[in-house]
């Protein structure tokens, strides 16, 4: 009988038995292919992670497009997939599920409707600055992010859309502005999936619905939810707390206005979104549990946002 088993050998499932382990709890972690090198890319703000978060790569000037240039006073890292697929050697790898005092699923996001859809390439490039979104063009935009080592992921990505983007369609958007490098990467996954109980990280719906971040919410919450399991307690309410159940409501209908948009009003949106201050853009696509924060960002949107982007925030879906 362990104390603690993971379903799902992910950057949640590994960052979840890493904590537990350290917390001297007897863990588990089920991973059919434990050996299997990470091939997708894993951004993050830098203030999300907790100090001992594996940097590959750190950029410290990120920018933003929509109708203008914005820069944006946060730094954005590429996390390390070698160091986030470690395992200590407390934590011992099975196969199939096993007897535990507590099992959490850690197998990702499933049956969503809404998809956030991309298609990128590895060039080579010496740039250390992020791009986040790039809307000058289209109904998709561009996230160019330095990897280290002299290369840089270029994606062309469809935020939200109900079904996802093909990626074709984007294999092809992407290759109109630029030419093949040396890998390609591909992203599709749900924005709007159900959360399941006794789940962790995009199982348990921790994906951002208005942006699909989600591994370093996993990353921070990992050493709460074994300090909580060490304790006795139920860490339920640690993955989901009544203010983070409050902030994904808000954020899920966030992602609703943005599938109701078109190409002009995205922009229009983005541009209005990148204008606001520092600390209400952190707000809301960093605090999970702000719920003052996160309302006041919707709200100062709201409030500055032209009539007929403002007629998207409030119409029924």
């Amino acid at each position: 009988m362990y104390d603690v088993l993971v379903i799902g050998g992910g950057p949640a499932g590994r960052a979840l038995a890493r904590a537990c382990a350290q917390q001297k709890l007897n863990t588990a972690i089920v991973d059919r292919h434990p050996h299997r090198v990470w091939t997708a890319t894993y951004g993050a703000w830098a203030d999300e992670l907790p100090p001992d978060a594996p940097v590959a790569a750190r950029s410290d000037r990120v920018r933003a497009y929509a109708r203008e240039e914005h820069e944006i006073q946060r730094g954005y890292v590429v996390l390390d997939n070698a160091r986030l697929h470690e395992l200590p050697e407390e934590v011992t790898v099975l196969q199939r599920p096993a007897p535990a005092r507590h099992t959490f699923n850690a197998t990702g996001a499933r049956k969503g409707r809404a998809e956030q859809t991309a298609v990128g390439t590895v060039i080579e490039s010496d740039s250390t600055e992020t791009v986040l979104m790039d809307w000058r063009e289209g109904d998709t935009f561009l996230y160019t992010v330095p990897l280290g080592n002299n290369q840089v992921l270029v994606e062309e990505t469809c935020l939200a859309r109900r079904p996802g983007m093909p990626l074709d369609q984007l294999r092809q958007r992407l290759h109109a502005r630029l030419p093949e490098g040396v890998r390609e990467e591909r992203v599709r996954f749900p924005l709007d999936a159900p959360r399941h109980k006794n789940a962790f990280g995009a199982a348990a719906g921790f994906i951002h619905p208005a942006t699909g971040y989600s591994v370093a919410t996993s990353l921070a919450l990992a050493p709460k939810v074994a300090a909580a399991v060490e304790a006795g307690e139920d860490p339920k309410h640690v993955i989901w707390s009544p203010k983070a159940r409050a902030v994904h409501a808000l954020r899920r209908f966030g992602l609703e206005t943005l599938l109701r948009m078109d190409a002009e009003q995205t922009r229009d949106f983005f541009e209005l979104f990148f204008g606001l201050p520092t600390e209400l853009q952190r707000a809301y696509l960093s605090g999970r549990e702000d719920l003052k924060g996160t309302a006041a960002a919707m709200l100062a949107l709201f409030r500055t946002a032209p009539a007929h982007v403002r007629w998207n925030l409030i119409r029924p879906a």
